[in-house]
């Protein structure tokens, strides 16, 4: 047996897997500091939306959020920004928390630093054209990251967000009660909790989340009733 061989081959595949676990997994802190859960204590938890804002879900989302008073950040992208502008313009009115998303939501994986700023810089200046309001706060599309990403971040001043609870919402043939079911199970307290209100800037017809929008009430809900509190993303960040 040729073991020199096994060996490089078993070594390229555990290079791959650490790879996967610093640039993939959202839990890793190894490229730069993430914002993955918050506080152990207290029972809070937090809810976040990307990929919008999308017509109509996104409205129907912030109707259930006025209606149940919860607050919630959506991490949003530039493009869909500049289609549905009076969306953003109500996510901030209503207290809502807005985060970077990046523009057209690519894989950042070996993207030079110029493209990721790219991507970054004109999503700023869109959601701050629109609302006033400049974020501070960046998800980084599907939660990948590359190197270079955290120095574009630093220079920006904006802090990078991830999830510790997955709803898993963006999966084919999934309903809404697996959805709720889903979150509730995963709920821990300082939960960041990520839902979609769009699917990527795709063209408004390609775009379906309503299961999103029928789960919402029975998360909120049952996480009240499981003893739970929900919080702004900025109360895991002081």
């Amino acid at each position: 047996m040729n073991w020199p061989g096994v060996a490089s081959v078993g070594g390229a595949a555990g290079a791959a897997s650490f790879l996967y676990y610093v640039c993939a997994a959202p839990s890793s802190q190894i490229l730069g500091r993430a914002l993955v859960r918050g506080p152990a204590a207290g029972a809070r938890v937090a809810l976040t939306f990307d990929d919008g804002p999308a017509q109509p879900y996104t409205l129907q989302i912030l109707d259930i959020l006025r209606h149940l008073k919860t607050p919630a950040t959506f991490f949003v992208c530039g493009k869909n920004v500049e289609r549905f502008p009076q969306i953003a313009r109500r996510i901030r009115s209503e207290g809502h928390g807005l985060g970077n998303h990046t523009y057209s939501h690519p894989f950042l994986y070996f993207k030079g630093r110029a493209a990721m700023a790219r991507e970054i810089d004109r999503t700023q200046q869109a959601i701050e054209r629109v609302t006033g309001h400049r974020p501070t706060l960046f998800r980084p599309p599907y939660g990948g990251r590359w190197f270079g990403l955290f120095s574009v971040l630093a220079e920006r001043g904006l802090r990078l967000v991830q999830w510790s609870t997955p709803s898993h919402d963006w999966k084919r043939r999934v309903g809404a009660a697996d959805i709720v079911r889903t979150t509730l199970r995963k709920l821990h307290s300082g939960s960041v909790v990520l839902l979609h209100d769009g699917r990527e800037p795709r063209r408004p017809d390609q775009v379906d989340a309503r299961v999103t929008v029928e789960a919402l009430p029975g998360i909120i809900e049952g996480a009240r009733a499981a003893g739970f509190t929900f919080v702004p993303i900025e109360d895991f960040l002081a």
